[in-house]
């Protein structure tokens, strides 16, 4: 989680390492808010990750979707928000239902789950890979192929590099586009296909965005449910017998967790943020996870509130880069707080939690719980 004894005021200046040219960073709610406005003179098209600025852009900058602006960046939106949204939330409920209860079929088969391997991943997988149209046959490879393709600098993820992990997730679907050129379906990939202003490339990159923007943040957010649970034991009982407080739960959830940790964006020009000048092309990195703990908007911010009101969390950004998959998110954390409410009584750690070593992610590598069940 992130450290107190950061001012969240500060900005911070970090020479050359990582990112080539070094980069700016703020922390406070006001700024990371300022950074991200819709009117603010700042891009996302060299890149949104630490590494990436004016002068070393993201190749996929102004082709997909988190990394691109302006009027085709609406375009994209257009295309893939309707495959996020509420409505197509009935066609997915189904789907999402049966992964929920399998789980916890599963938790109740065993003395102890690993949930940050056992759980996290499989809901968010399981809606993505419906809404791309990958087979219920070949989720469990990308499932994987996920975990190693982020899995940083962690041991249990060390079958293969993290770029020969999205290699792989590439090379998969230029394959499933290659199926759906010629059989196309009611999925992302056939929608993207059929614009006809996409290259396969284009398709390409962009069902990958999707792929890791659905799995790769809300997989540690569901993880990071069970710790909630546990390291605040009165919150079942209290969502047991108060249900209507189960949607402020899932706000809370998302702000205490804060998988997504930073974004980055590069000035367009010369521009004062909370007071620091930054200069055309400086690269800033906004501190979500901070902005999320900032004691200026978020009154005893280190605590689980399930019924705080309001809570202007920026877990899903904010501005025009807002999470295009925050309404999948929020009804996957619902349907399982909803059950977990219904069914579990409390929650105990048999193990960890363990911290992934990620700059971008604040996520776990591990958490082992046991569950009393009603």
């Amino acid at each position: 989680m992130w450290r107190e004894h950061i001012s969240s005021n500060a900005k911070i200046w970090s020479g050359p390492g990582i990112s080539p040219n070094g980069f700016w960073s703020v922390f406070s709610h006001h700024d990371c808010s300022a950074v991200l406005s819709p009117k603010a003179p700042f891009t996302s098209e060299h890149g949104m990750m630490i590494g990436f600025d004016a002068e070393n852009s993201d190749a996929s900058g102004g082709r997909m979707l988190v990394v691109t602006d302006g009027s085709w960046h609406s375009d994209l939106k257009r295309l893939i928000g309707p495959f996020l949204s509420r409505l197509r939330a009935p066609e997915l409920n189904a789907v999402l239902e049966r992964e929920v209860k399998e789980i916890i079929n599963r938790m109740k088969s065993k003395e102890t789950t690993d949930v940050a391997l056992e759980v996290g991943p499989r809901l968010p997988a399981a809606i993505v890979c419906e809404v791309i149209g990958v087979p219920i046959s070949d989720r469990e490879n990308l499932i994987e192929l996920t975990n190693h393709a982020f899995g940083g600098e962690e041991s249990s993820f060390d079958k293969m590099t993290p770029a020969g992990a999205h290699q792989e997730i590439l090379f998969y679907f230029h394959e499933l586009i290659a199926e759906r050129e010629q059989k196309p379906g009611d999925d992302l990939v056939s929608a993207l296909l059929a614009d006809g202003r996409l290259s396969v490339d284009d398709v390409v990159i962009n069902c990958d965005n999707v792929l890791i923007g659905g799995n790769e943040t809300t997989r540690h957010s569901i993880t990071g449910v069970f710790h909630i649970l546990q390291a605040f034991p009165g919150i079942l009982g209290r969502l047991h017998e108060n249900p209507d407080i189960i949607d402020l739960a899932v706000e809370e959830v998302v702000r205490w967790t804060s998988p997504a940790m930073h974004v980055l964006r590069v000035a367009n020009e010369d521009v004062a943020v909370g007071g620091q000048q930054f200069r055309k092309g400086d690269p800033v990195v906004a501190w979500l996870s901070a902005a999320n703990r900032d004691e200026r908007v978020f009154a005893d911010p280190h605590t689980f509130l399930p019924d705080r009101k309001p809570n202007r969390h920026l877990g899903f950004g904010t501005g025009p880069h807002h999470c295009l998959g925050a309404a999948l998110a929020r009804i996957e954390l619902r349907c399982l707080l909803v059950q977990l409410a219904e069914q579990a009584s409390s929650v105990q750690l048999t193990s960890g939690p363990k911290w992934m070593r990620s700059n971008l992610i604040q996520g776990y590598s591990g958490l082992g719980v046991s569950v009393d069940w009603r």
